[in-house]
Formats: structure tokens, sequence, C-alpha cells
């Protein structure tokens, strides 16, 4: 097994070289795990598990995001003599770098009574060959009695702002005597949760998140019985950092209680841009717009939040220079998915005459114009020391923006700051527009490395 998984690695390399070697990525942080017995053969079965992943409001310096874990397990000696074992729990792996962070703050009771622990070394529960510190403690199962098993540790986030992530491995309890009996992983938040904040695994679309999972207002739960757990069972959930979100409800905050404030809607419209595109501009933030409703919802929330920012502002350049971003963006690479995005494009294109006019020695404005003539290909060219926007002169028959894009902007205290009730937008594939093909094979959806180094955040 092992052997097969390094030669699919090596495929996958080989096969997408620029997804693999161009990427990079902040070290990983070592997952929270399922304990395993210190030796093979045992009788001792693991009947139930109860794991919560509270994610904390607070972030401390240095860190993505912190989560405290507790992780409760029913084990049951389905034999007729005593088992004593060294339990052992994975608290480090291979973060990709060749080192190896570990979890924090590890505390084990067993029945309830504080256990010591002690550090040992062991397999790297992600399958690399160098060992990796765990920690072992000695528990003695008698023979048909339920022994209680408790956890709590704090957990690291690994991922690349404004998106993290936190993993749990269910495959290193597969070594206890047969299946798992029933398990049940909470994820609770400190804050209300939605497809705005938690985002769908782009791996495996058909995992319904929401409401398949939605336990309650700010909770999440999956449940599973009778299983062997493998690899591919492991639990992952991503989601926006909780120090940007905070900011998105603070922001909302703020144009509730003055909704006359232009910047106040300029900093909620930019947070929404940057929560429904990629963290590093390379699409949408699951890449795959179609299989995202939140992604979908946070394009329309910051249309509407630019719309308020440049009708209170209207001479701020940068508001309009940041709105003709997101147009142009949304433009560009929803028509991978068969979207028609003309009417995006040429409001895109009217912003940024807009800001170029008012502010036409502005860096940031340049800087944005430069790259939409990227976005919008011919559309808007170059011309000496300014821009063609040729659309604007010849534009075809536009149909209605697939997206939500209203060309008149409301009132402020019409716009919606939650989580829209209604379904969320279809992404249909049009008849007039064709379906763009990105233009590189392998590594799909990344677009040439060298235009991409000289982008950054922008207004």
């Amino acid at each position: 097994m092992r052997t097969l998984l390094v030669i699919t690695m090596v495929l996958v390399l080989l096969i997408f070289p620029s997804n693999a070697l161009a990427d990079i990525a902040p070290p990983a942080q070592p997952p929270g795990a399922n304990p395993q017995p210190g030796a093979e053969g045992t009788n001792v079965r693991m009947v139930a598990e109860t794991v919560t992943i509270a994610i904390q409001k607070d972030t401390p310096d240095g860190s993505l995001g912190i989560a405290e874990v507790t992780a409760i397990f029913t084990m049951q000696n389905l034999g007729e003599q005593a088992e004593s074992m060294a339990v052992r729990f994975p608290v480090s792996a291979n973060d990709g770098w060749g080192r190896f962070p570990e979890i924090k703050n590890m505390r084990v009771k067993v029945d309830g009574n504080n256990v010591a622990v002690r550090k040992i070394t062991g397999e790297d529960p992600y399958g690399y060959k160098e060992n990796v510190p765990w920690i072992a403690f000695d528990v003695t199962f008698p023979p048909g009695k339920d022994v209680a098993i408790q956890a709590v540790y704090t957990l690291e986030a690994d991922g690349e702002m404004p998106f993290i992530q936190f993993d749990y491995i269910f495959s290193t309890g597969a070594a206890w005597k047969g299946t798992i009996g029933s398990a049940s992983l909470f994820v609770r938040f400190p804050y209300e949760v939605s497809v705005l904040n938690v985002l769908p695994d782009p791996y495996n679309p058909e995992k319904v998140i929401f409401p398949d999972h939605q336990l309650s207002g700010s909770e999440l739960k999956w449940s599973f019985t009778d299983f062997e757990p493998e690899l591919g069972d492991n639990f992952k959930i991503e989601i926006v950092a909780p120090s940007v979100w905070q900011g998105v409800l603070k922001e909302r905050q703020n144009v509730i209680k003055n909704s006359s404030d232009g910047e106040a809607w300029g900093r909620l419209a930019k947070l929404y841009k940057e929560l429904a595109f990629s963290s590093r501009r390379r699409g949408f933030r699951v890449f795959d717009l179609s299989s995202d409703p939140g992604a979908r919802m946070l394009y329309t929330l910051s249309v509407e939040a630019y719309e308020n920012a440049v009708r209170l502002k209207p001479l701020d350049a940068l508001w309009h220079a940041g709105f003709a971003d997101l147009l142009s963006y949304y433009s560009y690479f929803a028509a991978f998915e068969g979207v028609d995005t003309r009417a995006d494009a040429v409001r895109a294109m009217r912003e940024i005459q807009t800001a170029i006019s008012l502010a036409p020695d502005n860096p940031k404005v340049l800087e944005i114009a430069e790259e939409m003539t990227f976005y919008l290909d011919k559309g808007m060219v170059k011309t000496g020391d300014g821009y063609d926007y040729l659309w604007l002169t010849a534009t075809p028959d536009l149909p209605t923006p697939t997206i939500d894009v209203r060309p008149e902007t409301p009132t402020p205290e019409t716009v919606l700051l939650s989580t829209p009730s209604a379904s969320p937008t279809t992404v249909t594939t049009p008849t007039a527009q064709p379906k763009r093909v990105l233009p590189i094979c392998g590594s799909a959806f990344l677009i040439p490395l060298g235009f991409f180094l000289w982008v950054q955040r922008r207004k």
C-alpha cells in the first residue's frame, strides 16, 4: 500500500508539475487523531467516540487560528483476559518542510482520572517515512468493562490566509479490534456559520455541508457508524479565518449603525471580494464557482457593498477601481465555467474609466487598470499613456448578468447584510458566449506564473 501511495504521488508530480512545484504554502500543522493500541492483536474495541473541535474566537500572535479539541473514547475489552498496554496518540506530523510541529497542551484522563503521559516516536500519520513524536500512557482494560479515555488539546490551524483548515485523523483508530462502533464529530464556531464562512470540499463536491451537517446556528456535526477508517475517511474542514470573519461582522455592524458611511461600505466590499476569490488570486476560493454557493453569494454581496461605496463617495477613485477589479476578475474566471459575463466586463470598464478620470496618476488605480487589460483581453487595450475601451464603443447585445449585479444602486437600508435566504443563483452555460478553455493543461485553473508574481492585494 505504501509503495502504491508513493508511486501515485510521483505520478501526480509528473502530471501536474505547475500545481505541485509552483505553488508554495505555509507549513502544515499536526492534525488531531484517534489513539492507537500499543500492540497488534488486541481484543479492545473502540465502541464509540465523540470529538469536539471548538474554534476559538481569539487568535494568538503568529497563529492562523486555534481550536480546543476534546476527544472522548469509549473502549471495551471483548476478550476474556485483562489487557494492559501503552495506548499511543500522535502529536506531530511532517509539515512538508522537514519540521515536526507538535500539538499543544495535551491532557489525558482515563475513567475521569488524570494520567501521566510520556513521549515516544512512531510512524507519521500522513504516511511519510520519517518517525514523528507520539505520546503514550498506560491503560488496563478489564474484560467486558467500558473504559473512558479523554484527550484534550490545542489544535493549530493550517492554511493560507484568509482561509484556514483544521484536520482530524480517524485512520489511526483502525488498529483496534473490529470496527469503530460509532463516531460523532462536532465543529463549533464562535459566531453564526454559513456557506459564506465554510468552504466546500472541491475534491468531494457531493459532500454537502449545508444543511446536511448543520446542527445549530453555530455548530456542525458529522456522524459515522460501524466503520473501519482508512486514510480517505480522515476529516478536514476549511473555513474563513476567525480573525477575518470577525472583521466582516465588524464592518456589517458599522454600516448598520451608519448606512451613509461610504468607507465602511468599501471596506466591507473588499472583505467580501477577498473571501470569494482564492488567496493567491488564481480563480475562485475553491476554483469551481458552480459548486460553491458561498462564493456566488459573496460576489453578489461585494457588488452591493461597492455600489453603496461609490454612490456615497463618488469622487473616491480607489473605490471605483476596487469595484472594477471585482467585476473584471469575476468576468474572466466565471467565463471558464460557461457564465456569460460580458455585462460584468463592460461595467468593470466603466468603473475603471471613472477611476482613471478621477486619479490619473494614482499608482493603485493604474496597477488595477493594467491588470484589467489581461482579464478583459481585447476589450480594454493600453494605448500610449492611456487605455482604449473597445467594448464601450462597440458592445454586442448584452444578456442579463448571471449573478445579480444591480445597475440601479439601492439605498443602503435595502442592501443585504446576511446570507440571502433565497436559493443561490444558478450558474448556467449560456449559448451566446462560448465557454472559455483554460490555456494550459495539467494544472487546471492556474494562470501563467509570471503574471501573478506581481499581483498584490488591492483596494
